[in-house]
């Protein structure tokens, strides 16, 4: 069985600077402290070499998804916090419009409240055939006949395809 190997105290303090954010280069000038005279160059080959060895490339990367697992957890964390809020404000709050106030900010946090709207143009008319099923729908509804000179004689304008709107 082969020895496992552990980092040494400045490849660890190197991976903790380099998944806080810093450059290999900065990580480098912190964690092993080169002369003045080293000059920028050096530095960013002896940075390149620590940071290519497998343990220390793998405790960055440990590092890392430790971080994004707290970041998660502390934002799955505050949004029940504040559902949890907004629901007590809802049961018990103090005057009616700060309960409608905490329904309103309950019902967006759970996506009732969309938008969005999407329309489906696949199918396009020209301008000239729009008109005359509007103008006969207004005819319909009106009661009145469409006039003999009306291009609108085209049969029930709701066959027609029309866009779709979801």
């Amino acid at each position: 069985m082969a020895p496992k190997t552990t980092l040494t105290p400045k490849q660890l303090h190197f991976a903790r600077c380099v998944a806080g954010g810093q450059t290999q280069a900065d990580a480098y000038r912190e964690a092993y402290d080169p002369k003045d005279s080293t000059t920028a160059a050096s530095i960013h080959t002896l940075a390149s070499r620590v940071a290519g060895k497998v343990e220390v490339r793998a405790r960055e990367e440990a590092l890392l998804a430790a971080r994004e697992r707290a970041l998660v957890a502390s934002a799955v964390t505050d949004r029940q916090k504040v559902t949890e809020h907004l629901r007590d404000a809802l049961a018990g709050g103090e005057t009616d419009q700060f309960r409608l106030r905490a329904a309103e900010l309950l019902g967006r946090s759970a996506g009732l409240f969309v938008t969005e709207m999407n329309v489906n143009t696949s199918n396009q008319r020209d301008p000239a055939e729009v008109a005359a099923a509007i103008q006969q729908r207004l005819s319909q509804l009106t009661g009145q006949p469409a006039s003999e000179d009306d291009p609108g004689q085209m049969g029930d304008p709701l066959d027609a395809e029309s866009p779709e709107i979801h």
